[in-house]
């Protein structure tokens, strides 16, 4: 795969990385087929079963603070964050739309360490299911791509 502006190859050889998952469970379904379709991307890219730390907290909110946990062990190359907000009728979704999406960049910034976030935000269930497989596939790539990334780089 080539960088458009760069002509740069992307390294998504993920056998040597060790990377963590946090799911929240809130949207199970949903955040369940985000999980699978990641953990099979991240096997197809050759991280070691070995080497995958998957945890699940109750909700997008909490998926900051599991990841600084991870993130302070020093154990991973990169994270995941893993999430389904969903609009309601009320100001709750961007409050958590917000406040989680901050949350899990601060944690990468704090940390200089990836985090991939495929915490969807969607107006409606249909949405969801629409991009969950697609995402959780896109932040494997992503987290295994950054990681070796930042690898070269330190």
């Amino acid at each position: 795969m080539q960088h458009a502006n760069q002509g740069e190859a992307v390294n998504l050889d993920g056998s040597g990385l060790s990377v963590a998952i946090v799911q929240a469970r809130f949207n199970a379904d949903i955040t369940g087929k985000l999980a699978e379709a990641c953990l099979a991307e991240l096997a197809a890219l050759g991280v070691p079963a070995a080497n995958i730390r998957h945890v699940t907290v109750p909700g997008a909110l909490e998926v900051p603070v599991a990841l600084q946990a991870l993130a302070d062990t020093e154990d991973f190359d990169a994270l995941i964050a893993l999430g389904c907000i969903i609009r309601g009728e009320t100001y709750h979704f961007e409050l958590v739309a917000n406040e989680s999406g901050a949350g899990v960049s601060r944690v990468s910034l704090d940390a200089s360490l990836p985090v991939a976030n495929a915490i969807l935000t969607v107006e409606n269930e249909a949405q969801a299911w629409a991009r969950a497989e697609d995402k959780g596939r896109d932040a494997a790539r992503v987290a295994v791509e950054m990681a070796n990334l930042l690898n070269d780089l330190g």
